[in-house]
């Protein structure tokens, strides 16, 4: 029997207590820049980062399903389209601003819980062959309903403009409207995440057999999981109206779903910074990729997946905390451990 002496117990206290200062202090650090850019930038950069958050927002919903209840979903695009299609009508018929953005919500929520009941007996890909059928129907449906959606044209809307009391250009308001409301959504997600759902949802993505021996619903958390990323698309899709204005059946099509979830394999899976690289992958890459070759967005979006899949299997988060962590370490002190008194050494 072997007993430990606790004299090093103050060095781990200190090490987890400059870990936690150095995460909050990066917090506000990054905080502090996110409020401060719409009023050093132009309106077209305030609009690129707003189009950025609304993504992420969406990425991250798929992340709930896919990255932690292990459910491919190709069919998140229908879920933004019809998130923006309800704002867009609500905007056009003067409803509050609150009760159309709790209505795309809902709504998607709804959506996906009925879409979700009979497919959550299906597994992986399986599951995701079902939701591949949503973007699908969503945009011949929607070029059908014209009175209500546009048709082929789509609608163009007037969604929020600054209040004459904040003294904002109308960019800067609707950045800072999306960003409160895209970090409000992030921190949902990971305070569920954090608690019981969370568990039960890593535990059923890694063995449903296992799941259900300790007593938990397995399919009663995968509807869950469908319905919290289908709201989280609804909400993308009204943050998405309000920077663009505009919304069409192209917000519905199947390249879409492709483009998020490859976008989250880039950025990296279970990971909130993952999800907003993966979203600026997105929405910034192809600014700069068409400059150099028009057109080719596609192909270096394919590239970029197979340079990730190979080489960097947790994504550009995941590398970027393997470095940090080599970094880190590399970094610290090594620190001599005292000798015990004799009554505390280790006793064999």
């Amino acid at each position: 029997m072997t007993r430990l002496t606790n004299a090093v117990r103050p060095s781990w206290r200190g090490s987890l207590a400059d870990r936690r200062a150095t995460r909050w202090a990066a917090g506000v650090a990054v905080a502090v820049a996110a409020v401060a850019i719409p009023f050093n930038a132009s309106p077209y950069t305030n609009l690129q980062l707003t189009l950025v958050i609304a993504l992420a927002v969406a990425i991250r919903g798929i992340d709930v399903l896919t990255g932690y209840a292990g459910q491919v979903t190709l069919g998140q695009s229908a879920f933004f389209g019809i998130g923006a299609y309800v704002g867009a009508y609500g905007f056009a018929h003067g409803w509050p601003v609150v009760g159309g953005f709790l209505l795309a919500s809902i709504l998607c929520a709804v959506a996906g819980v009925i879409v979700a009941i009979p497919a959550v007996r299906l597994r992986g890909f399986a599951f995701g062959v079902i939701t591949l059928a949503l973007p699908v129907v969503a945009v011949p449906l929607a070029i059908r309903l014209e009175g209500l959606t546009g048709g082929a044209i789509g609608l163009a809307v007037s969604t929020i403009s600054a209040p004459s009391w904040s003294g904002l250009a109308d960019d800067q308001w609707q950045y800072l409207l999306v960003l409160a409301i895209g970090a409000a959504m992030f921190l949902l997600a990971r305070n569920l995440l954090a608690g019981r759902v969370g568990r039960a949802l890593t535990l059923i993505r890694t063995s449903e057999i296992a799941a259900s021996s300790v007593g938990i619903p397995v399919q009663r958390y995968k509807i869950l999981a469908f319905a919290i990323a289908s709201a989280y698309g609804g909400v993308a899709g009204w943050l998405y109206l309000i920077a663009v204005r505009y919304i069409g059946v192209d917000s519905l099509a199947l390249t879409l779903s492709i483009s998020m979830l490859v976008a989250l394999v880039v950025g990296g899976v279970r990971s909130p910074l993952g999800c907003v690289i993966g979203a600026a992958f997105y929405i910034l890459v192809p600014n700069i990729t068409d400059r150099a070759t028009p057109g080719r967005s596609a192909l270096f979006f394919g590239v970029a997946l197979l340079i990730v899949l190979l080489m960097v299997p947790g994504g550009i988060s995941g590398a970027l905390r393997a470095a940090w962590s080599r970094l880190i370490v590399a970094r610290r002190p090594v620190e001599s451990i005292p000798a015990a008194p004799a009554e505390q050494r280790v006793i064999a």
